[in-house]
């Protein structure tokens, strides 16, 4: 069956948001993307236990990097950032969409938000009270205000 959206997360650093959201993607039948290098071994314990017994419900797909990724990926792109001036909930959201997230200290690369012009989105804050929230967090919202505007396909 094919994905409903692609999650991709883009170096990501600390185990159990990876691991959240590769639960996340369990649920939802979302394909997880995680582009290398990461910060931990995906035998980690602390991954596997924040994915719980859920890692083979898991479509995974590893990439040696952001152009290996490139390379196979051809689906539409929503990339995550604080520094997007447009909101998540502003996006046109269509069936087997890439989101794009970065890793949890540097968020994505300035040259790929640039590289991309209107396809950048954030998660509205209020200002001063947060530098930004927790990357599963933000995967979930979005995921699942993606998933609604597809009219949770295949879920009950």
């Amino acid at each position: 069956m094919t994905p409903p959206l692609h999650l991709v997360l883009v170096e990501p650093e600390i185990p159990p948001n990876t691991g959240n959201i590769a639960r996340l993607c369990a649920a939802t039948g979302c394909a997880l993307h995680l582009v290398e290098p990461l910060g931990f071994s995906i035998a980690d314990r602390d991954l596997k236990r924040a994915g719980l017994d859920y890692w083979g419900a898991v479509d995974l797909r590893v990439h040696c990097s952001l152009d290996a990724f490139f390379d196979v990926c051809n689906a539409p792109l929503w990339l995550f950032s604080t520094r997007a001036a447009r909101r998540y909930d502003e996006a046109p959201f269509e069936r087997g969409d890439a989101l794009v997230f970065g890793k949890e200290t540097a968020g994505l690369p300035q040259t790929l938000l640039d590289a991309y012009p209107g396809r950048a989105l954030r998660v509205p804050m209020r200002a001063g009270a947060v530098r930004s929230l927790n990357l599963s967090t933000v995967a979930g919202v979005v995921t699942y205000a993606a998933l609604a505007r597809l009219g949770f396909p295949e879920l009950s």
